[in-house]
C-alpha cells in the first residue's frame, strides 16, 4: 500500500492581529493623553477674548494716565491763588490757597471741575495730607469719562486712581503741601477679576498757571 504525502506551501507571511489585551491597553493610553489635552484646549477656548479685553483695559489706562499726566501740579490752587510769580506755598496768596490733596469745591465729578494734579482724590479739599483713592465707576456700573458722560463707554470696565508722595533721584518728598515734591501716580483699570496697572512719576513745577474759575 503506498501512501502518498503532499505537503502544503507555507505561507510567504505570517499574518497577526491585535490581541485584545494590546487594544485595551492602546485605549488607556489614548484616552490619557486626551485626558491631559482637553482642558488645555478648552482654557484656550475660553481665553480667547483676552487679548482684546486686555487691549480695551490697556487703551483706557493710558488715555486716563494721560490725562492726569497733563494737569498741573504745582504749589499753589490755579484758581485760588493771586500770586502769579509764587514757587513755594508760603509764596501763594492768600496762604491757604496751597495745592494739596482733595478735589476742588465744585465736587469731585466731573473730573472737568479739576485744575491741579492733587484734585484726583476722592476726599474733599484741596488740604489733605493723604489722598483717598479715587473710584471711577465699578464693576455694576459705566466708568464716567472727563465731563462726567457715561454714553457710549464701554460697560464692565472701572478703574481707580492714587497718589502717593515717593522720593525719586534725591527728591524727598510727603503729604505735607510745602514738601509735596513728587508723586507717584497709580491708574488701575479692571474687567472682572482681571485688572491692568499703569504708574507715572510727577515732580511739582512751579509758578501756577492762573485759572478763571
Amino acid at each position: 500500500m503506498c501512501i502518498e504525502s503532499v505537503s502544503r506551501p507555507h505561507a510567504q507571511g505570517r499574518q497577526q492581529g491585535v490581541s485584545l489585551v494590546e487594544l485595551i491597553i492602546f485605549i488607556v493610553v489614548v484616552s490619557a493623553a486626551l485626558a491631559g489635552i482637553l482642558p488645555m484646549l478648552n482654557m484656550g477656548v475660553l481665553h480667547s477674548a483676552d487679548p482684546m479685553l486686555r487691549k480695551q483695559m490697556l487703551t483706557i489706562a493710558e488715555g486716563l494716565l494721560d490725562e492726569i499726566e497733563q494737569m498741573p501740579f504745582s504749589a499753589c490752587d490755579p484758581t485760588a491763588n493771586t500770586n502769579p510769580t509764587a514757587v513755594t506755598t508760603a509764596q501763594c496768596s492768600p496762604a491757604t490757597s496751597y495745592q494739596q490733596f482733595g478735589y476742588p469745591a465744585l465736587g469731585a465729578s466731573p473730573r472737568s471741575n479739576f485744575n491741579n494734579l492733587g484734585n484726583y482724590c476722592s476726599n474733599a479739599g484741596p488740604a489733605a495730607a493723604t489722598c483717598s483713592l479715587l473710584t471711577l465707576g465699578s464693576s455694576s456700573t459705566v466708568m464716567p469719562d472727563l465731563t462726567g458722560s457715561t454714553a457710549g463707554a464701554p460697560s464692565g470696565y472701572w478703574a481707580t486712581v492714587a497718589l502717593t508722595p515717593e522720593g525719586l533721584w534725591g527728591i524727598s518728598s510727603n503729604g505735607t503741601a510745602a514738601t509735596m515734591n513728587v508723586l507717584r501716580v497709580t491708574v488701575v483699570v479692571h474687567f472682572g477679576n482681571d485688572s491692568l496697572t499703569l504708574e507715572a512719576y510727577r515732580t511739582r513745577w512751579s509758578p501756577a498757571p492762573m485759572i478763571t474759575p
